[in-house]
């Protein structure tokens, strides 16, 4: 730096300047008269300074980080374009470049290589170069958080045979990271490896677990998950078995009362809708009087196995309340209880008779057979019976046959005085009931009545007679005339020849011949009651009987059998037989007299049989034999067995198996309702004798027993031997693979699996854990049903660590990027890392003209990597081998050859069709367009709109590959297209995007007053420009007055372009504007520049929308304006006129046209003349405009022009 001073002058010189020397600098100068200072601002055009400190490193994890940084306080006297970032691994010398175009002051950086210790660095560029560097502080790229810890220990509910809902709580330390997940994994109590049960991640706190085994122990624990990694897993769950839930059953469905006497109720139910996931083993019924608060248990604690039940002394007349439980496996349920109370007192019921559809008919009977008329009554008491006859005495050879459920009246060898109408009356305390039976004797007739002679001639007599007064229960179909003579005791029938039309007899026929006389013979007939032909049913303990009329000459012999065996009488059976009847009774059936009885008659003339089917309902008999036992280990067994062949007389419900030890009397229940014939029983205790029976059930109860022959549990077979030739193959640190041969004998049952066990080498105990780096021997037991075998001879000593190789070499490198100097390959790690982690890579390459291959690095933690000081113009080809503990592998496939140069790529958009739609914005909030892009070298990117400067309305931020706009709190005013170009030296790329902003309307356009007279004028104008993104619907219209401030409302509902606005006060000056309206609401307004006189001329405009043209040229003395040669020149001189004036600038006289270098722009307000890189030879020195619009005179209404001239020097400086 230099000073020199003179009388009149001071020089300051620096010399060679830099960017410091730039400033602000003090003249001063001092005398006796005073002191003055000048200040001085110089500015050096260099690079720029460092940018201002610190380089903030934030958000750091073990992959990327945000770098942050202020703008140099230094610029170098230019704008800042861009940022260069640059990081290094603190371990090496050299800097990677990170970003290389950075607009803003921050930025994020990727691909650190996690545990890697970095510095970065930033440097401003402006159009002189590159600055100074601003470095960072070293930072270590790991993640500012830890896996996290355990969650709470798992809890199971929902338990099924097949699955199970999981719970856990989150845990207490989430290690400084969000949970992202978790894992639950479960685990065989039999076996040893745990097991993921969950294939996706799962982010809520429960989980349905399926696919278990029935039966089985599962424990669970839960691993949480964050981006650190997998956590430490929970304490493990206890241990829940996967069955279906068993609970007491509920209630018993439709209990009643049955019947009731003075000590007795007798009960009724059905087994309950829900048995609780158990079968029900059997029924408690209780009993207490109303007045009683206990109850009290009137059947076995082991429970009743059918469904009825009779509650025996009670007192009589005495109220009672009665309820039913269900009892399975878990317990007793619910009660269902009888409604009510009930009264233990006989039972009263009004007679009741009812007559079968036989009888309801006229019963018709052969003479001398037996009328059997059988009818069902009721009645409590059991009710008076009494059987008459209608039309007479009851005969005396009827017999009447009275039970408590039915009366038969039986009549023998009956005639024609037999039939009539037979009245049945039951009577008893609670009513009466009447019923009549109409009866048919089928025999013959009486005689004829009053026989008389009415004419007697030599040769004839002529008889006449009454019909007889019974007709035998048929149609009378001809009389038999026999005679006698009055010698003879003997009557003739008298026989009539036929004779035809003429009267004439015929010839008698010849003679018979001699004729023998015999008895006549008949072969057996029987007569049954219809009923017979169903199926008989009787309850057990009734009374069946079957009878028959039967006829037959000689008279037959008769014979009851039954299932093919002839019936003997016994206590219980009775047969009574006459010449026309007979009749079998059983009393106090039981379930055997079911079955087919036939009856058969037999004389000379042939034999007659006739079957009658019979069923007694009845527990049912014992299944049918034998009791199978198969399969009989020392634990279990499987029994099998027929079902009954005395069913009695419904359908096996199910069966109860039952086993008891020989040694002991009572009996265990194995299954209480089970529906197949088969059983498998479990839990027989090893060498216990046992016998089992089997009960069949029906809804008469259960039936008898079918009892097997005692067996021992013992097992057929003995324990395997030791499996042998045990080896150990595939070692790893973790894992080792046991080999072995099977038993030489299985002990004579197939093996079912084998367990393993393994002893540390400084250990005793045989143990199933595996610990990693321990060395082990091992032994191996078979296992068949009747148990383990003794052990296989020991393994040697293995230790348990991965064998480890040479890693395989990663794929073919690709080419990523090339320069003139500089070529980037990446790749992809190996399949195969040898059983160690790769710990690098060496990349090696050579040029295509050479044989040696050059190392470029090595122990490269990387894939990708950039080979620097190529020769420009050569071609080269690359391989890389990747490294583990043990060394490098085989180098990879060569890559393809490239040669050194600058790459070149057209730029282009990397967008799909979605992002080239319209972008729709409510007004108010922000959008960002961002676009991928690709080009080589770099494109330059730019964003435009028209008339819109996007570098003050919105915040660009571009990359190398990626740009994107932003703007905050839309307007309407953000509609429109949006340009974005990319250009490089290839080619020229452009974007057009449209963007609509959901908004109030802008305002309308081109607002005109016309048509004004004493009180109205007509407003008109132009839709807005700007719609706001919606159809105009409305315009709102308002008026002011000059004299006054508020605005008011003319109109807010006017749907066209006009309105007349009327009311206005004649004199007044008035204001208009005029709002649009869409849906989004009332937009902004346009106003009336100039006030609007009311006036009574209905023909002129009003003169005070005229205005002649006027310039305003203060701003230019003496007309003037000051150029520098070469330089550019813009002049705004303002105007005003109405209407809007018309511009014209000549030279020399002769009108100026716009070229490259001249135009004009005329706006409401001003004239703008825009000159580029003013020359002497080419512009005049005077400049002539000319203003003209056009005046319209009120007096006559003629149109004149009123033109205005100015001179515009323009004096240039060269």
């Amino acid at each position: 730096m230099e000073i020199k001073s003179t009388i009149q002058r001071t020089t300051l010189t620096v010399k060679d300047c830099i960017r410091v020397d730039g400033g602000l600098y003090t003249l001063k100068l001092s005398n006796v008269g005073g002191t003055k200072s000048i200040p001085i601002t110089v500015k050096v055009l260099d690079r720029p300074g460092p940018p201002e400190g610190p380089l903030k490193v934030t958000g750091v994890t073990a992959e990327k980080c945000y770098l942050a940084w202020g703008p140099p306080l230094q610029d170098g006297g230019a704008n800042i374009s861009h940022y260069i970032i640059e990081k290094r691994e603190t371990s090496r010398l050299s800097w990677t470049q990170v970003a290389s175009d950075v607009q803003a002051l921050n930025h994020k950086v990727t691909r650190l290589l996690p545990g890697n210790e970095y510095i970065f660095r930033v440097m401003a560029v402006n159009k002189y170069g590159i600055g100074e560097a601003l470095e960072s502080e070293p930072v270590l790229a790991c993640n500012p958080y830890k896996p996290p810890g355990p969650p709470s220990t798992p809890e199971v509910s929902a338990i099924t045979k097949d699955s199970m809902i999981v719970t856990w709580g989150r845990p207490e330390d989430n290690g400084g990271a969000e949970i992202e997940g978790y894992i639950l994994e479960k685990r065989d109590k039999d076996g040893i490896r745990w097991t993921k049960c969950n294939k996706k991640r799962l982010t809520d706190l429960r989980f349905r677990v399926t696919g278990l085994t029935d039966g089985h122990f599962y424990e669970f624990r839960v691993s949480a998950e964050n981006a650190a990694g997998v956590g430490e897993p929970s304490e493990p769950s206890v241990f829940y078995r996967a069955c279906d839930a068993v609970y007491p059953p509920g209630p018993p469905s439709n209990p009643k009362v049955t019947d009731t006497s003075r000590s007795s109720v007798s009960l009724q139910w059905n087994k309950p809708i829900y048995d609780g996931g158990a079968p029900v083993k059997g029924y408690i019924v209780e009993f207490k009087e109303v007045s009683a608060d206990e109850w009290t248990t009137c059947t076995p604690p082991s429970g009743l196995q059918g469904k009825q039940f009779t509650v025996t002394k009670l007192k009589e007349n005495s109220e009672y309340n009665f309820r039913i439980c269900a009892m399975n496996s878990e317990g007793v349920g619910e009660p269902a209880t009888i409604p009510g109370s009930v009264v233990a007192a006989e039972k009263i019921e009004p007679p009741e008779i009812e007559l079968d559809a036989d009888l309801r008919k006229v019963v018709t009977v052969p003479a001398s057979g037996t009328l059997r008329l059988f009818v069902t009554i009721k009645g409590r008491p059991e009710p008076e019976i009494k059987w008459e006859k209608a039309e007479g005495i009851l005969s005396d050879r009827a017999q009447i046959e009275v039970t408590s459920s039915y009366t038969m009246l039986v009549i023998d060898n009956v005639n024609r005085f037999d039939s009539g109408k037979y009245n049945l009356t039951l009577e008893n305390n609670s009513g009466k009931k009447s019923a009549f039976v109409n009866v048919r004797v089928l025999d013959t007739p009486s005689a004829p009545m009053n026989l008389t002679i009415r004419e007697v001639k030599k040769d004839l007599v002529t008889l006449a007679w009454e019909p007889p007064l019974i007709d035998g229960g048929a149609k009378i179909t001809n009389y038999i005339i026999e005679k006698r003579e009055t010698t003879r005791k003997a009557y003739a029938i008298i026989t009539n020849n036929s004779r035809n039309a003429a009267g004439l007899f015929s010839e008698p026929s010849e003679s018979t011949g001699p004729v023998t006389v015999k008895d006549d013979v008949d072969a057996p007939r029987i007569m049954m009651d219809v009923k017979f032909r169903d199926v008989v049913v009787v309850k057990a303990g009734e009374i069946l009987k079957i009878n028959a009329d039967i006829a037959g000459r000689p008279l037959p012999v008769i014979s009851w059998a039954k299932d093919g065996k002839e019936i003997e009488e016994q206590a219980r059976v009775e047969i009574i037989s006459t010449d026309h009847t007979t009749a079998i009774t059983v009393k106090d059936c039981i379930r055997r007299d079911s079955g087919q009885y036939v009856l058969t008659l037999q004389n000379v003339a042939g034999t007659r049989s006739l079957a009658v089917n019979c069923k007694v309902l009845d527990r049912p008999g014992p299944p049918a034999a034998p009791l199978e036992i198969k399969g009989l280990t020392a634990e279990k067994c499987h029994l099998s067995w027929g079902p009954p062949q005395e069913n009695g007389g419904a359908e096996i419900d199910y069966y109860i198996v039952e086993k008891r030890e020989t040694s002991r009397i009572a009996w265990t229940l194995c299954e209480a309702e089970l529906p197949t014939t088969s059983c498998k029983v479990t839990k027989l205790l090893r060498g216990n004798e046992y016998i089992f029976r089997v009960m069949a059930v029906n809804k008469y109860g259960v039936g008898e027993p079918l009892e097997s022959d005692a067996v021992k549990a013992l097992d057929p077979f003995t324990v395997p031997t030791p499996p042998k030739s045990l080896e150990i193959t595939s070692v790893t640190k973790e894992s080792m693979t046991i080999c072995w041969a099977r038993p030489d004998s299985d002990g004579g049952s197939e093996i079912s699996g084998y367990l393993i066990e393994r002893r540390e080498k400084n250990s005793l105990r045989w143990v199933r854990v595996f610990v990693k780096g321990c060395e082990y021997e091992y032994r191996v037991y078979a296992e068949n049903a009747a148990g383990l075998s003794l052990p296989s001879d020991c393994s040697p000593l293995i230790k348990a660590e991965d064998p480890i190789f040479l890693p395989s070499p990663p794929n073919r490198p690709k080419i990523v990027d090339s320069t003139r100097s500089h070529i980037t390959i990446g790749w992809i790690k190996p399949l195969f890392d040898g059983g160690a982690p790769i710990t690098g890579y060496t990349v090696e390459y050579k040029m295509t003209s050479e044989t040696n291959w050059s190392t470029a690095i090595q122990n490269l933690r990387g894939t990708e990597y950039t080979v620097i000081g190529l020769t420009p113009g050569a071609e080269y080809v690359f391989r890389v081998k990747s490294l583990n503990k043990v060394g490098a592998s085989d180098p990879s496939e060569i890559s393809e050859p490239q040669v050194a140069k600058e790459r070149e790529e057209e730029p282009a958009f990397d967008i799909d069709n979605e992002m080239r739609k319209t972008l729709i914005v409510k007004a108010g909030s922000s959008f960002t367009m961002t676009v991928p892009f690709r080009g080589k070298p770099v494109p330059n990117v730019q964003w435009s709109k028209p008339d819109t400067d996007l570098r003050t309305q919105a915040n660009i931020d571009s990359s190398d590959n990626c740009t994107s706009l932003t703007i905050e709190k839309a307007t309407r005013n953000d509609s429109g297209k949006y340009t974005l170009t990319l250009q490089n030296v290839i080619n020229t790329a452009t974007l057009t995007l449209v963007v609509k902003v959901l908004d109030t309307p802008g305002p309308p356009s081109n607002i005109v007053v016309k048509d004004v007279t004493k009180e109205s004028a007509v407003l008109s104008w132009d839709a807005p420009e700007n719609d706001g993104g919606a159809a105009v619907k409305n315009y709102y219209i308002e008026k002011r007055e000059a004299s006054k401030k508020a605005w008011v409302t003319v109109t807010n509902n006017c749907h066209r372009l006009s309105y007349k606005v009327t009311n206005l006060q004649e004199g007044g000056i008035y204001y208009f504007r005029v709002s649009g309206e869409n849906e989004f609401g009332v937009g902004v307004p346009i106003e009336t520049k100039d006030g609007t006189k009311i006036t009574a001329h209905m023909n002129l405009i009003n003169m005070t929308f005229l205005k002649s043209p006027e310039v305003d040229m203060k701003g230019f003395p003496n007309h003037t304006v000051y150029v520098r040669a070469g330089s550019n020149l813009k002049v705004e001189i303002p105007v005003s006129g109405k209407p809007l004036p018309k511009v014209t600038l000549s030279k020399d006289g002769v009108p100026l046209r716009p070229t490259m270098r001249f135009n004009t722009e005329t706006t409401a307000e001003s004239v703008i003349i825009n000159l580029k890189e003013s020359l002497l030879m080419v512009v005049a020195k005077l400049l002539a405009i000319l203003l003209r619009n056009v005046i319209f005179q009120m007096e006559d209404g003629r149109r004149q022009a009123s033109p205005m001239s100015l001179r515009l020097s323009l004096p240039y400086l060269d």
